[in-house]
């Protein structure tokens, strides 16, 4: 049997799609790219993947059968230094809600929220 990561996909939902790309494409450093729901029902955006490395992707999903909000599920996105100071997150909408702090010989993380207010990790070696 093959051992795969815990995490193949997340769905991370948002109220207004575009102030949420907006958001990562600027905390994560990446352009977030359009994902067609073959229903019709959601708007999403993917974050970008390469499946042979690390780590699992997702996509920003809006849509009317969930919504975001604080005590669901923490995804830790990794950054190149999960220091951020409170003003670059503010300026797109986001928070810090925990400054970073070290988790060992696995590195730092720090906890902050959305400009949904969905409650997320940076994660970093640095």
């Amino acid at each position: 049997m093959t051992k795969t990561n815990a995490i193949g996909w997340f769905d991370l939902y948002v109220n207004q799609l575009d102030r949420a790309a907006k958001f990562y494409e600027n905390i994560c450093q990446q352009t977030l790219e359009d994902l067609i729901d073959p229903t019709g029902e959601t708007k999403m955006k993917v974050f970008s993947s390469d499946m042979a490395i690390y780590g699992s992707s997702g996509a920003l999903v809006e849509s009317k059968y969930q919504k975001p909000g604080l005590g669901g599920t923490l995804v830790y996105f990794s950054v190149e230094d999960c220091l951020l100071d409170e003003n670059k997150l503010k300026s797109y909408g986001g928070k810090l809600v925990r400054q970073k702090f070290s988790i060992g010989k696995f590195g730092f993380v720090s906890i902050c929220e959305d400009s949904e207010g969905n409650q997320i990790g940076l994660s970093s070696m640095k």
